[in-house]
């Protein structure tokens, strides 16, 4: 009975024990919420049926069953790495963003506010597409180098002449870091996620596509409905308002609140 017993002792884990089975846990739970509502999830839950699979082969000695399930697995790996390398990329990138939100960094961080919010009334009303994205503290230069150096000032004039149609750099994003505009016309990249709501378009897309590879905080005006959308961390908050607007954008000054309640996801 002793030695049975003694063959039981795995089954109770000591304090070192616990803290790993509490790290291990923690990571896999924060590497779920990375990949939830994408196509890694769904492989995820794949290869768990897989996995159940195999088991039961095993138990029923189906070798063929088997053979064919431990080669998939061997080289599923490295197949699923080149699929869902957009997925990874984000997911890796999010990891390495820091808690702290911080939009404006320089210089009258609510005066910028103010011609921001009135650059996106503007656009707004007059049905002007517009994609607007504000660098927080991972940086944005391989996306600005797709576009046009500006190096101004932020102000609504500018925002608007920027995106008026027909002009040069009006299909483009602008980015601003700080109090200044530091390229119109960059290029970002677009999300994998389905967007079910059919009004929007690429500009929606690029916009949830780089708030999923970085903190930036994306504003889009959309061309075909006029709304504005605030997008961050991966998810989209459509048909805000201006005051919900400037909520967010001094919400995430260095000064405002600790950061922002995105209020909506994606669908």
């Amino acid at each position: 009975m002793r030695a049975f017993w003694e063959q039981l002792q795995f089954l109770w884990p000591g304090w070192i024990d616990l803290i790993e089975i509490v790290i291990v846990a923690a990571l896999v739970y924060r590497a779920l919420l990375l990949l939830q509502r994408t196509r890694a999830m769904q492989m995820i839950l794949g290869v768990g049926l897989l996995a159940g699979v195999y088991v039961l082969a095993r138990l029923l000695d189906f070798s063929l069953i088997r053979t064919l399930l431990e080669t998939l697995f061997q080289y599923g790996a490295i197949a699923a790495l080149v699929v869902f390398q957009p997925e990874l990329r984000a997911a890796l990138a999010r990891l390495g963003q820091s808690r702290m939100l911080r939009l404006f960094a320089k210089l009258e961080g609510r005066l910028v506010v103010d011609e921001i919010v009135e650059a996106v009334d503007k656009l707004s009303r007059s049905g002007t597409g517009a994609i607007i994205v504000l660098e927080n503290e991972m940086g944005l230069d391989e996306y600005a180098n797709t576009g046009s150096p500006v190096k101004a000032q932020v102000s609504s004039d500018m925002l608007t002449t920027i995106f008026t149609p027909h002009s040069p750099m009006h299909d483009g994003a602008v980015i601003i870091v700080g109090d200044t505009i530091e390229a119109a016309g960059a290029i970002l990249p677009l999300t994998q996620t389905p967007l079910h709501d059919k009004s929007m378009g690429t500009r929606h897309r690029a916009a949830l596509g780089l708030s999923e590879e970085s903190d930036a905080l994306v504003i889009v005006v959309s061309e075909e409905t006029s709304r504005i959308s605030i997008a961050q961390a991966g998810r989209m908050e459509v048909g805000v308002d201006l005051d919900r607007l400037r909520q967010v954008l001094e919400g995430s000054m260095p000064e405002g609140r600790k950061g922002i309640q995105m209020m909506a996801s994606t669908s």
